[in-house]
């Protein structure tokens, strides 16, 4: 059985979702280097959709330079990359391209394109012929940009995708999930293939869930955060990661990568009244991550990757979405300044960990055609059986 897949989500501290626009190689290889030498031997990084598409019929070809410069620093630090095409959905904000957008109407996240807030959607990436088209060209160029790269693990289809755009129907999800992968697959027919789906996703039937992600996946994905789900027990209970991991992989029948998962922690100078949302103190991170990365190992994982790598740099916090998502601004396993917290230690532990068996679920008494009927009852009432279970 192969090791652990254990690292990080990473924007820069200096930079966040600006990175490509701020491109910083010295940065991002120091910052590689420094969760390599925690313990950590993969980096799932974000390509920024209008960074690298800016006009729906070509690829940005400094973009693509850039990624290919982020995957020669992955190989000369010894970490796999992860990129995530069509970023899309990020902390709170949809990054979308102008051509992208839909018609002017108010959305549940903001909209981020051109450098300002739009309050406009997303175009339907299914049956918007343009969109698609556009999308398969630049899952294509930048497969090709990277195909048989060795610090290239695998590549990821998006990010919480159903928050930018939620297919009209289960076929449309399909459609658009084998037109990606097939596009990925004209370039590189061997680097395996993710989704990056959420909790939402099993909360809702968005339609393009673990079923469909697993026509394409080799390995399904999933992102989880007690502190932003009503059903978990507070805003540190780390059972809710094994249990949403024993879910996707119920649903899906294939392996889960614990893709997304930490904790947002009091910032320099914050009040310990200021934690009473769904913030930690640095200490209680540590233990949390401690217990989460335990559990995500027994429910047979094949990794586990922290959200995220580094606080963000006080400069750029008036702008989106850290100047209203401020919790955002402290989700890092190091300060901005690169000192660590005390979470980086339980890394170690984790270095060179195989994969444990995946266990049986018997707790799981319910048909999976049926769990999309009352999904959010069923994540509930599937909960209380996890947590009971000898």
């Amino acid at each position: 059985m192969s090791d652990l897949a254990l690292g990080v989500n990473y924007w820069p501290a200096s930079s966040a979702m600006r990175m490509w626009q701020r491109f910083d190689a010295t940065e991002i290889e120091r910052d590689f280097a420094r969760a390599a030498a925690a313990g950590c031997n993969t980096v799932r990084i974000f390509l920024l959709w209008e960074d690298f598409q800016p006009d729906p019929r070509s690829v940005d070809d400094r973009a693509l330079e850039r990624l290919r410069a982020v995957a020669d620093i992955a190989a000369r630090t010894a970490v796999k990359l992860i990129p995530t095409l069509f970023t899309g959905h990020m902390s709170g904000v949809n990054w979308i391209p102008g051509w992208a957008l839909g018609e002017q109407t108010p959305g549940r996240f903001r909209t981020v394109t051109g450098g300002a807030v739009a309050r406009r959607p997303s175009r339907d990436w299914a049956q918007d012929a343009e969109i698609r088209t556009a999308q398969a060209l630049l899952a294509r160029e930048a497969a090709g940009a990277l195909a048989g790269h060795r610090a290239l693990g695998m590549w990821d289809l998006g990010n919480e995708n159903s928050n930018c755009w939620v297919p009209q129907s289960r076929e449309d999800g399909r459609r658009w999930l084998h037109a990606m992968a097939g596009a990925i697959r004209d370039a590189d027919t061997t680097t395996p293939i993710t989704l990056g789906l959420h909790a939402e996703d099993l909360e809702e039937d968005r339609r393009i869930g673990p079923a469909e992600a697993a026509e394409v996946s080799d390995v399904l994905s999933m992102h989880g955060y007690p502190m932003y789900l009503r059903w978990a027990r507070g805003k540190d209970d780390a059972r809710v990661l094994p249990f949403l991991a024993a879910i996707t992989r119920w649903l899906g029948q294939k392996d889960v990568l614990f893709e997304e998962f930490g904790a947002p922690t009091l910032g320099p100078g914050d009040p310990p009244s200021a934690g009473s949302g769904i913030l930690l103190g640095e200490a209680a991170a540590a233990s949390y991550t401690r217990a989460a990365l335990t559990g995500i190992h027994e429910a047979g994982c094949t990794g586990a990757l922290l959200w995220c790598y580094a606080d963000y740099d006080r400069a750029i916090w008036t702008e989106a979405p850290l100047d209203e998502a401020k919790h955002e601004r402290h989700f890092g396993l190091w300060h901005a300044d690169g000192t660590p917290k005390p979470v980086v230690a339980e890394l170690g532990a984790w270095r060179d960990a195989p994969r444990a068996p995946v266990p049986d679920a018997p707790w799981i008494r319910l048909r999976r055609e049926d769990f999309y009927l009352r999904p959010l009852s069923n994540l509930t009432t599937l909960y209380e059986a996890y947590r009971s279970r000898p």
